[in-house]
């Protein structure tokens, strides 16, 4: 007895400090609402591996009907779904390009080059993550047997917060049409890029599927801006997931009564789409109270991403006084604040008033920030 009461007290200082935390990393240290945990524990459940969980079906139909696709994988991790849509497009001595910087390049371990001995071909991207349309046409190798096979463009939306414009989608398919390419996005943040480009009236789903009919495949992330606790999604032809199936089950995404997660996933496109809005008008909100700062430049984008570059060496000197006051950041290319459903105005009126408060007393004493680090 008294060892539950003790775990029932931990438990609630743990809440407790978790509601005293503003969480500004990033928008995947969201944690299911009520309403997501009950849809996760009344789901009906059976062994996906075998096919017949329910959930997971309905899940994988649901979204590809939604995108505009045949079929639909659902995946542990967004890793994994750039990972299988890689391997279904391209064989041993492929090749895919693209961006320098772009997360199926840079932050994915090299899984394509590692396991599926396919080359990438990265290219230099503007501020909004686009590679040029000509570096790319001039990227693609001839059929000669001393270069690799150019198969697939690899393109990423959104991008550091930035939704990618639609004529360069267009313009992108264009190209892949004419070369013979298969087209793949990594949508890791899909839906806020479709929150940001919808028209008057229109859903975020549908705008979502103005998005992906540029696209042979889409990987969509269900543990971020939609608050679901694990999971994504790969869409595309009916052959294409079969494939993709089977690369799955060789890099060990098979899974059992995963409907668990499924419905979390499944909940999240049900209730938390249309509310995305809400997060960037908090970005927004946080990117009009730090603008105008001395010593401070705010980077905002269109969605619930915004980037702060400090001068003097002072930004991991910020992240720590942050940090002694309740609010996480991060700090790997500037620093960078996510909003999300777990964030309110009230978090970031207080994240803006800690900010104010370094930057007042550092700039008028600059040896009170601790020198050092790249921003």
């Amino acid at each position: 007895m008294h060892v539950l009461r003790g775990l029932e007290a931990n438990l609630i200082n743990e809440v407790r400090t978790q509601a005293a935390v503003v969480d500004l990393r990033s928008d995947t240290v969201t944690r299911p609402t009520q309403a997501m945990r009950a849809a996760m524990m009344q789901a009906p459940l059976g062994d996906d591996v075998f096919g017949d969980d329910p959930t997971v079906n309905a899940l994988q139909d649901k979204l590809a009907g939604l995108l505009g696709f045949e079929a639909a994988l659902f995946m542990p991790t967004g890793t994994q779904s750039n990972l299988c849509a890689i391997l279904a497009h391209c064989g041993r001595g492929d090749e895919y390009i693209v961006g320098q910087l772009a997360h199926t390049y840079r932050y994915e371990g090299g899984g394509a080059a590692v396991l599926g001995s396919v080359q990438p071909q990265p290219l230099t991207q503007d501020e909004q993550g686009r590679m040029a349309l000509s570096d790319i046409v001039g990227a693609i190798k001839p059929d000669d047997c001393h270069f690799a096979r150019t198969r697939l463009l690899c393109l990423e939306n959104t991008w550091n917060g930035h939704p990618m414009p639609m004529d360069y989608l267009h313009s992108a398919q264009v190209i892949a049409r004419e070369k013979d390419l298969a087209l793949h996005l990594d949508g890791a943040r899909l839906f806020n890029a479709a929150a940001a480009i919808k028209a008057s009236g229109e859903t975020v789903a549908s705008a979502a599927g103005r998005i992906t009919g540029h696209f042979d495949s889409v990987s969509v992330c269900f543990s971020k801006g939609l608050g679901a606790p694990v999971g994504s999604a790969l869409c595309g032809s009916r052959d294409l997931i079969q494939r993709a199936h089977r690369v799955r089950k060789m890099a060990g995404g098979g899974m059992r009564q995963v409907g668990l997660l499924a419905a979390a996933a499944s909940h999240a496109l049900d209730h938390h789409l249309e509310r995305l809005v809400d997060d960037h008008a908090l970005a927004q909100r946080l990117t009009q109270g730090l603008q105008g700062l001395d010593g401070l430049t705010v980077r905002s984008a269109q969605t619930n991403i915004v980037f702060v570059d400090v001068v003097g060496n002072r930004g991991p000197a910020l992240l720590d006084f942050l940090k002694a006051h309740g609010v996480l950041a991060t700090g790997l290319i500037g620093l960078r604040f996510v909003t999300h459903l777990d964030v309110d105005a009230a978090g970031i009126d207080h994240t803006i008033g800690c900010v104010r408060q370094f930057m007042a007393q550092t700039t008028a004493d600059p040896t009170s920030a601790k020198a050092g680090g790249p921003y």
